[in-house]
């Protein structure tokens, strides 16, 4: 029998686990394998469980390795041992899927067999889906912001928080930004949190404007933007200790305040990441002894309100809300406030950011005029896959320099993932369409 063929069988938390295909490379630049990352999430498994634990979990599955496609999916396989916990959650298109809720450290290591590199769990408890335990600030760095800009405003909103009285506990994203998570009273709804979490970004924005920004629209971001719409309902990101799918197969670990200081987020991987807890343990601990009131924040959100700031936009496969402004970015406005073109669409990234090269090489004197925040990298993404969009603001492009609009380069049909796209991949709109049973967009 082929050694690819073969399992390992893991005994963890009691139970024998199978590790089918062991030795496939998950991880080329490290040559860490399937039965590497199930060892590691049996390593973290406290730590890791404190963050997915008894949350219904969105699956991100890489079965060919980082370097391959990967793919979403809610429902939990039909396929799978029967103490395999599972819960249904509803969402706003009206669908319904049965999730994972992982338990224990064999629930993780089981994921791990499914190629899961990361935990994406809801920031809701089994027994109470209705009402969130857990606000999430998520600092992510416009292209070009280097990590002490991202430590300086994650000290500002450890400040906001201390303010309203919640207290955050940080961690780096696993790739260029931080996640913050605060424990919160299950008392508020999906849009009241998603409220004060937008309140939040406002006032960081406020006290630090050159650093921070509270805008959706890409093309008017600037410096590290923070994701207030994390909090809509039916949004997941990377929870403490998953496995990012980078190269050198990042970690989303947990941090002290003054670690923040310090650290590079480089120094935390799958191989470095174990000997870490067993070293200091679990950074975040203490986390469930600090659920926190949002009142306060939601008397700032009033107060915005009342002072003429109206809703944000909402992620575009959510309904119109009420006092929400138009969903129109700047680019697409009668009065566009940002001259943007689009470069291409494509299945895969690297095809996606060549066709931008080929753009460069074809526009030299408008491209030494970008910045690093003028190209915009969009994931696009449908009912189980990503797409790669590319689009440039020539905001910093002399008039008479600027491009007009070409053909798509690369030009991939996205399929029937979404409607309202034509062959070209551009919508009525300038966005993809989502019919509602398909699809959906996270960060």
């Amino acid at each position: 029998m082929p050694r690819d063929a073969e399992q390992e069988r893991l005994t963890v938390a009691g139970r024998e686990v199978a590790i089918s295909n062991p030795n496939k490379v998950l991880f080329p630049e490290g040559g860490y394998t399937k039965l590497d990352l199930a060892r590691y999430y049996a390593a973290v498994a406290e730590g890791a469980l404190r963050g997915a634990g008894g949350r219904p979990n969105v699956l991100v599955r890489y079965p060919n390795g980082v370097g391959g496609e990967f793919f979403f999916q809610k429902r939990a396989p039909q396929a799978r041992p029967p103490w395999i916990e599972v819960v249904t959650l509803r969402f706003p298109s009206g669908r319904s899927a049965e999730e994972v809720v992982p338990r224990d450290a064999a629930a993780l290591v089981w994921m791990a067999n499914l190629a899961c590199l990361e935990l994406h769990p809801h920031p809701v408890r089994t027994d109470d889906l209705d009402h969130p335990d857990e606000l999430r600030v998520d600092l992510d760095p416009v292209p070009g912001v280097t990590w002490p800009q991202i430590q300086e405003v994650a000290g500002v909103v450890r400040a906001t928080l201390a303010d309203v009285g919640l207290v955050g506990w940080p961690k780096t994203s696993g790739s260029r930004g931080v996640h913050i998570y605060v424990r919160i009273e299950r008392r508020w709804t999906f849009d009241e949190v998603r409220a004060a979490a937008l309140a939040l970004a406002r006032e960081v924005e406020r006290r630090a404007p050159g650093l921070a920004t509270s805008k959706w629209w890409k093309e008017e971001r600037h410096g590290v933007f923070i994701d207030y719409n994390q909090n809509a309902k039916d949004r997941t990101i990377a929870s403490a200790y998953s496995v990012r799918p980078t190269p050198d197969a990042r970690v989303s670990s947990p941090l002290t305040w003054d670690e923040i200081a310090a650290c590079d987020p480089a120094d935390f991987t799958l191989a470095t990441m174990p000997a870490r807890v067993a070293r200091i343990g679990d950074r975040h601990a203490e986390i469930d002894n600090h659920a926190g009131s949002l009142l306060a924040l939601l008397e700032l959100s009033a107060r915005q309100t009342a002072e003429g700031l109206g809703d944000a936009p909402w992620p575009p496969h959510y309904r119109k809300q009420p006092g929400e402004a138009p969903r129109v970015a700047p680019s697409r406005r009668r009065a566009p406030s940002h001259p943007l073109i689009e470069i291409g669409r494509a299945r895969e990234k690297s095809d996606a950011l060549a066709g931008l090269e080929r753009w460069k090489a074809r526009h030299p004197d408008a491209a030494t005029h970008l910045t690093p925040a003028d190209v915009l990298v969009d994931a696009l993404r449908g009912r189980h896959r990503t797409w790669t969009r590319v689009r440039v603001n020539l905001q910093h492009v002399p008039a008479d320099l600027r491009p007009t609009q070409e053909p798509l380069d690369p030009d991939e049909n996205m399929g029937d993932e979404w409607t309202g796209v034509s062959k070209r991949g551009v919508s009525q709109t300038g966005r993809p369409r989502r019919t509602p049973a398909r699809a959906r967009k996270e960060s």
